[in-house]
């Protein structure tokens, strides 16, 4: 028996599927959103992180009253965090989940070739 016959034979439905041209296109397409939307967002936190270790007169400027530019970096961190998580549903819902719901419908008809 050739090993390209016993692997087609071994092969899980699973295995298959990751192979598969829509699989490939579908993960190439969640990387190139999520490894930019990643690298934005630990260069902001670390920048934010590295100011307040820092830069202490800089992040103690008063804004109004009580507001500090370090109290508003710390929010800017909550408020990026719920934005970046609202953008990424919004695109995941557009881009990503027709055609994960598509090869999970083919797997669980045992269509996937």
């Amino acid at each position: 028996m050739s090993e390209a016959l016993h692997t087609a034979e071994t092969e899980t439905d699973y295995q298959r599927v990751q192979r598969s041209q829509e699989f490939q296109e579908l993960r190439s397409r969640f990387r190139r959103f999520v490894f930019p939307m990643t690298a934005f967002f630990l260069t902001w936190y670390f920048l934010y992180a590295l100011l307040a270790a820092y830069a202490h007169d800089f992040m103690s400027i008063r804004v109004t009253g009580t507001i500090t530019v370090g109290l508003l970096f710390g929010l800017g961190q909550f408020v990026t965090t719920f934005a970046i998580t609202m953008i990424y549903a919004r695109w995941a819902n557009r881009r990503q989940d027709a055609v994960a719901e598509r090869l999970r419908e083919h797997i669980e008809k045992g269509e996937v070739r």
